[in-house]
């Protein structure tokens, strides 16, 4: 849809943690993730890390940070 100032723009209230990466497999796939990456010894843990990024953090949540990309104006698509 086409930018309007007049519109209304959603903004978040609370919330915590990481969202999903994208094509990590849904809740499940992302329970899974979340589960390999926190036990070093897992026989996967060295695959995730380097897909998922060293910096990646699943306690992470920016309220702030979210309300800014929300107020942009193509808002539909952003990552956190």
């Amino acid at each position: 849809m086409p930018f309007d100032a007049k519109t209304t723009i959603p903004s978040c209230i609370d919330g915590k943690q990481n969202c999903p990466p994208e094509d990590c497999g849904g809740i499940w796939g992302y329970t899974h993730l979340l589960e390999i990456i926190s036990n070093p010894k897992h026989e996967e843990y060295n695959e995730m890390m380097e897909w998922i990024g060293e910096d990646f953090d699943p306690a992470y949540f920016d309220l702030v940070e979210i309300n800014e990309m929300l107020q942009e104006k193509d808002y539909g698509c952003f990552e956190f």
